[in-house]
Order: structure tokens, then C-alpha cells, then sequence
């Protein structure tokens, strides 16, 4: 009797346990420093960024990584529904017609316009993807869906950008509120506003999760490269300001 009730206390230790290691902790380690990107074969990086082309690597894989592969949904752990939206590789090889400019047959961007909150993605209770990243996602597809990239910082790293209006809040938009926005923010964070935004800024949590020191941001992406790391640590130090 003694041998089961202990049999009993330790499989429910075990399950509480498992569990808790499957919460989403905002500012998590990897499961693997050594190995962060989780695309082993990037694309090649072209020179300076066109504005008038849209980049898979520099604007649709941040917005798939910050809004679909959080704890439990579209990464290579949890695989819901099949679906792994960490990697381009992995993005074509799971979800039907990915590439495919017909958004009728577009089983991603069908799921993304889905007026049902039931079956659209990202879930009710997160937003709707902003209308800017949805009519993004449609360029990138209208102009072949490519598996491309390009350098942000071709020519130098540019520190004069290094402000909330013209780098931080876009940055944040593209890579953090996909996660920390709306009514259940990941681990009660919120970076959508100037306030929310100069407060992980301030307290240090901020340069410390993007820098990879202590913790790892964005999730599932790719660090951030040397000078936008540059420009973070260049507005934190002036104070974060509203400028």
C-alpha cells in the first residue's frame, strides 16, 4: 500500500513538473545556445535592402516567428496541426499551396483572413495580424514568394536612426508584439506602447533579452545583428526617450 501511494505521489510530481516546463516563459533560454536560428540553411544575403522588394528573411519571417510560434502552436516542438512556421524550409514543406499568390488556395493566408475567431490564426483572444503586415505578406507573394534577404546595415550601421519613432516601435512592431500585445500577453508583458516599451527599456530586461546575456529574444528568430544591437543600447543609454 505504502510502494503505491508513493508510485502515485511521484507520477503526479512528474506531471506537475512537465507542465510547468511547457509554460512560455517571455524571456526564455534556447534549448540550444550554440544553435539559435532555427533555419539551417538561410537564405544569401543580397546588398542593400530595396525598398520597393519584400525580404522573407528581414519582414515575413519575423512577423510568422513573433505571432505563430509561441509555446504550444507553429514551432518544431509542438507542431500544431503539423504546421512549423520557424524556417522558410520548414514553412513550404508543412503548409499547403505557402507560396502560392492565389490566397483562395494560400492555406497560411486563408488561415490569416479567416473572419471565424475560432479558425483564424494567430487565435482569439491575440489580434488579427495589422492590416500593414497582411498587405506585406500579399506583396511578398505577388512578387514570387522568394526565399531571399538582404543586409539592413549595407554601407555601415547608421546610429542616427537610433530613436522610438524611426527604429524601436518598428522594430518591436515587426519582431515582440506578435508575443507581448493584446488581452493575455506572453508572460504579462506588453510592448505596443512608449510606456510599456521604456520600461522593459529601463529595468535592464530589455538589451539583455535582444543581447542573448541572460535571456533569448526574439523567440525561435534570429538574433538581432551587431547594429541594431548598437541602436538599442544607444537609446537605452540616453534614457529611452520619446524621440
Amino acid at each position: 500500500m505504502q510502494r503505491y501511494a508513493f508510485l502515485l505521489f511521484f507520477l503526479a510530481s512528474f506531471s506537475s513538473v512537465g507542465f510547468l516546463a511547457c509554460q512560455h516563459d517571455p524571456f526564455m533560454q534556447p534549448t540550444d545556445p550554440n544553435n539559435p536560428d532555427p533555419d539551417p540553411d538561410p537564405p544569401p544575403t543580397t546588398g542593400f535592402c530595396d525598398p520597393d522588394s519584400v525580404y522573407f528573411q528581414n519582414q515575413i519571417l519575423p512577423i510568422l516567428v513573433s505571432n505563430c510560434t509561441e509555446s504550444g502552436c507553429h514551432n518544431a516542438q509542438d507542431r500544431q496541426d503539423g504546421i512549423v512556421l520557424d524556417s522558410y524550409q520548414s514553412m513550404v514543406s508543412t503548409v499547403e499551396n505557402a507560396t502560392q499568390n492565389d490566397l483562395h488556395e494560400n492555406k497560411l493566408m486563408r488561415a490569416i483572413l479567416e473572419s471565424d475567431l475560432d479558425d483564424r490564426m494567430p487565435p482569439s483572444p491575440k489580434a488579427a495580424l495589422p492590416l500593414a503586415q497582411i498587405n506585406l505578406l500579399k506583396k511578398w507573394l505577388a512578387q514570387g514568394a522568394q526565399k531571399n534577404a538582404c543586409d539592413e546595415n549595407f554601407g555601415g550601421c547608421n546610429m542616427d536612426d537610433a530613436k522610438f519613432g524611426t527604429f524601436i516601435q518598428p522594430l518591436m512592431q515587426a519582431k515582440c508584439q506578435g508575443c507581448h500585445s493584446g488581452n493575455a500577453p506572453q508572460g504579462g508583458i506588453k510592448l505596443t506602447s512608449y510606456a510599456e516599451i521604456k520600461t522593459v527599456a529601463m529595468n535592464g530586461k530589455l538589451y539583455s533579452a535582444v543581447a542573448r546575456t541572460s535571456n533569448w529574444m526574439p523567440k525561435g528568430g534570429a538574433k538581432l545583428d551587431d547594429c541594431n544591437l548598437q541602436k538599442i543600447q544607444a537609446w537605452v543609454s540616453a534614457g529611452a526617450p520619446l524621440n
